[in-house]
């Protein structure tokens, strides 16, 4: 099945505005928040107050990363810092599992030694932290597209909207039934999700700073497709990985046909030429071999 890669290429510095204006409508609203949670004894709103910071952090960390991956190559970074973008997604990821981990220990403790909550100023704040969300949510949804950084930053957002929501359900269970149990219980919902989110993205992340292949790409298919070419005897000795979130690599040993190694450089040009109209890949380095000469009993894929 052919796999073809085309990214739609943008302003860089676009959205960098919308950005910031997310960042300073949730600190204002993380400081309601937690004066709101303080006032009103509410665990959930202050869980939510805490996450909500994280959503102003995940925010600055991730504009600073844009900017640092606008940064040309150099001798010291050849493949430019667009990886900037990768590290921030996994800070933003691990922040979000390390605060899921936080507000599940704090709710345990509340359901061992129950507090007062009043319910009406719990609704009160949190259907204003619900529209600040969703305003935040908006400003980085077409964003979060192209970029795991901006996306890691909008499912802080998107989280905490849902968050939102379960304070207002508990807030006014509360108020209905006095069931103050519902705190603790909401603040364990919102980590549940917050936590299942976070382990959901964090292993794509992974997988580009470890080198691995795209997820998307069959890497059996690239040698196949690469042996397809005349004059073409296999690849060999190849890896293939992920420079970033848009860009793939492959290097490889390229064994000529006997009798080819005439037209080497024009085999080695038709299998870039190929591998980047199928495959998207745009760095193709290939180490070229006659079948006389080539490596005895390589490995199709790593050093061996």
């Amino acid at each position: 099945m052919p796999h073809d890669h085309h990214h739609h290429h943008v302003d860089p510095g676009a959205g960098d505005g919308r950005l910031w204006g997310a960042v300073a409508v949730n600190l204002g609203l993380t400081v309601a928040q937690v004066i709101g949670g303080i006032v009103s004894g509410s665990l959930a709103m202050i869980a939510d107050a805490l996450h909500n910071f994280s959503d102003a952090i995940s925010l600055i960390i991730a504009v600073v990363a844009r900017k640092i991956a606008r940064r040309p190559a150099s001798s010291d970074m050849s493949f430019g810092y667009a990886r900037a973008e990768v590290v921030a997604a996994l800070v933003n990821y691990t922040t979000l599992i390390v605060i899921g981990f936080y507000l599940v220990m704090e709710a345990v403790l509340r359901f061992i030694s129950p507090e007062p909550v009043e319910g009406w100023l719990v609704v009160i704040i949190a259907g204003v932290a619900l529209a600040v969300d969703l305003v935040t949510a908006l400003l980085t949804w077409t964003m979060s597209k192209d970029s795991v950084n901006i996306r890691a930053a909008f499912l802080h957002n998107l989280a905490d909207a849902l968050g939102s929501v379960a304070v207002i359900v508990a807030g006014t269970v509360i108020i209905l039934f006095g069931w103050t149990w519902i705190d603790p219980l909401v603040t364990l919902v919102i980590a549940g999700y917050i936590l299942w989110m976070a382990f959901s993205e964090i292993g794509g992340v992974i997988r580009i700073l470890m080198l691995g292949s795209p997820p998307e790409m069959a890497p059996g298919e690239v040698l196949e497709e690469a042996g397809t070419i005349e004059g073409v005897e296999g690849l060999h000795r190849a890896h293939l990985w992920q420079i970033d979130e848009h860009r793939a690599a492959l290097q490889a040993h390229l064994v000529v046909q006997e009798g080819a190694w005439g037209q080497a450089d024009h085999i080695k040009t038709a299998v870039k030429e190929r591998l980047k109209t199928r495959f998207g890949i745009s760095h193709v380095m290939l180490e070229l071999e006659c079948t006389r000469h080539a490596c005895r009993t390589p490995g199709d894929w790593g050093d061996a």
